[in-house]
């Protein structure tokens, strides 16, 4: 017996977490130090050359980061914080991660294990905090745990349906001493990632798809968050069913796929919307029916028999009532199916969603994105950089009228192409996840749409940029609003602009502050030239683009309303 067996190895709990990092194939994370997570950021600095920590200027950023990182990679995103305001600050990525099923692990300080309870300086009850907004919350009070709960924790939050966990590590187990024995966690008695598939849900389908004659799929973000972007092709084009996407799932399908009806929901396409209260079957893949997608449940799609593919049970019947239910990894299900499938063209029923595409094409999207005069409009700026990056780009946006015009305008070519506050809708979001996914995807253009509110909401990331040398292209599509607030008050309150105009600050002057190349454009004569600058600027660019205050995001459902029920003028 060797003097190493008798006496094995212990390093600190904080050791432990880095070489479980290491482990877990982790390369990248974002935070931001503080009193009670310091004994972690004193054993990081001797793994500098293996995980790259990017500091950021405020926590919530850090979580937002995370999320960017993992949407464009399929990996789980990381980020550090310390106890109290630190954990807190947290919380909205958290939530955001949770509505939008991205797979996070928050790691973050509180006081040692002694003091709990005790109010001590920064001490706060994370896990209960959390546990109603993330997968999984624990803490960790021993250093003998640190391995197991980290495995665990990537395994929760990247398995079955993806979302965020919360590791609560306790001072006092960061600093003891334990040997590292590492874990590898892929079963939890308990926890069942993957519900099996019953193979009359696979029958059932397959007749209802057989014998439509107007089906239609909605494709959601479960396939992208399956790996099932060739399935589902490969699916619509045997059974030659059209497919609308929702908000997330807009990269799932190529734009221009010849069955690509276009964006479902509240701002969707004129056919897709429409046609949802004309189809006989409609096939749900990876999605939730969230009340942005249906509009009035009452009268959702009555006319058809539903099929529903998810790997969450708890979706089935939530919101809408299922004639089929397939549960399971949609990877497989849609395999199982299209296996079965009898080809078929339904050219009549196609041909109706064109139709429809003309009359918006005539009556809303021409008049934004080709405009003869006046200021510039969203949808001509957004319409001209995926234009001018090929259609090749990953789109980040913030949330309000410049995520819903990027989201109707932008088009995709490659998988995992969007990132963007579904579920949450949270303002802010779009400045760090841009960071983030510069670094999840760092061979591809990262193209980021925000409006002047949400850029204040977390400006302070422009530090992160400058330090970072983050790649990222911000548009700004500065309309001196808080515009989408504005045009529902315009809807629903007589124009009563209350609170919604914006004092804006120089954003020129902040970019020049943050060594950040800037150009402003008011001009559409303006527009290609300074998007040539900015697609050719080799890291970060700031394009300013003065667009039309009063300008509106159409066609539009009204909450309330059916969803064929679309305003195409206000």
């Amino acid at each position: 017996m060797t003097t190493d067996n008798l006496y094995p190895e212990k390093i600190s709990g904080a050791e432990i977490l880095m070489r479980s990092l290491v482990a877990e194939g982790v390369e990248t994370l974002f935070g931001y130090p503080g009193g009670a997570i310091m004994p972690v950021y004193d054993a990081l600095y001797d793994y500098r050359d293996r995980l790259n920590h990017i500091l950021v200027r405020h926590e919530q950023a850090a979580a937002h980061a995370a999320e960017g990182y993992a949407r464009v990679s399929g990996r789980v995103g990381v980020c550090l914080v310390t106890s109290g305001p630190g954990a807190t600050n947290t919380i909205t990525g958290i939530a955001d991660a949770m509505m939008d099923s991205t797979p996070i692990v928050v790691i973050m300080g509180q006081v040692g294990a002694q003091m709990l309870g005790s109010d001590a300086f920064q001490e706060c009850d994370m896990v209960d905090i959390t546990q109603p907004i993330c997968k999984w919350a624990y803490q960790i009070r021993s250093a003998k745990d640190v391995a197991w709960a980290v495995s665990r924790a990537f395994y929760i939050a990247g398995s079955g349906r993806p979302g965020p966990v919360v590791l609560d590590f306790a001072k006092n187990a960061q600093m003891e001493l334990a040997e590292y024995l590492p874990a590898k966690i892929d079963f939890i008695r308990s926890y069942v990632p993957v519900p099996s598939t019953p193979p009359e849900s696979i029958e059932q389908a397959v007749a209802l798809i057989n014998g439509a004659e107007r089906p239609l799929v909605l494709v959601g973000q479960g396939v992208e968050l399956g790996h099932a972007q060739d399935e589902l092709r490969t699916m619509i084009e045997k059974c030659g069913a059209p497919a609308g996407c929702t908000l997330l799932g807009l990269s799932a399908l190529p734009s221009d796929h010849p069955l690509n009806v276009g964006m479902l929901g509240m701002h969707g396409s004129l056919g897709a919307n429409k046609n949802t209260q004309k189809c006989d079957v409609l096939i749900a893949v990876g999605m939730r029916f969230d009340d942005r997608i249906t509009g009035k449940l009452d009268t959702y799609a009555r006319q058809a028999k539903i099929i529903h593919f998810d790997i969450d049970t708890s979706e089935f019947n939530k919101n809408v009532k299922v004639d089929v239910a397939v549960p399971g990894d949609c990877k497989h299900t849609l395999q199982a199916v299209t296996a079965l499938l009898n080809e078929r063209e339904h050219t009549e029923w196609r041909e109706s969603f064109r139709l429809y595409d003309r009359e918006e094409a005539a009556k809303i999207i021409l008049p934004q994105t080709q405009p003869d005069s006046g200021p510039l409009r969203m949808a001509e700026v957004v319409r001209k950089v995926s234009e001018m990056t090929r259609n090749e780009a990953i789109l980040v946006t913030d949330v309000g009228q410049n995520q819903m015009f990027a989201a109707r305008y932008f088009k995709f070519t490659k998988k995992r192409s969007l990132a963007t506050s579904g579920g949450m809708g949270t303002m802010g979001y779009g400045l760090p996840a841009a960071i983030g996914a510069t670094f999840g995807a760092s061979d591809r253009t990262v193209c980021l749409f925000l409006g002047d509110g949400g850029l204040q909401m977390t400006i302070e990331e422009l530090g992160t940029i400058m330090e970072q040398g983050a790649p990222v292209k911000i548009i700004l599509l500065n309309n001196n609003y808080l515009g989408n607030v504005r045009q529902w008050q315009a809807l629903f309150f007589k124009r009563r602009y209350s609170f919604t105009p914006m004092m804006n600050p120089d954003y020129e002057k902040i970019a020049q502050a943050y060594n950040i190349p800037v150009r402003t454009v008011t001009q559409r004569a303006e527009l290609e030239t300074a998007i040539t600058e900015m697609l050719a600027a080799p890291g970060a660019f700031l394009l300013q683009a003065a667009v039309m205050e009063e300008d509106n995001v159409l066609p539009m459902c009204c909450p309330g309303h059916d969803v064929d029920d679309m305003m195409v003028s206000i």
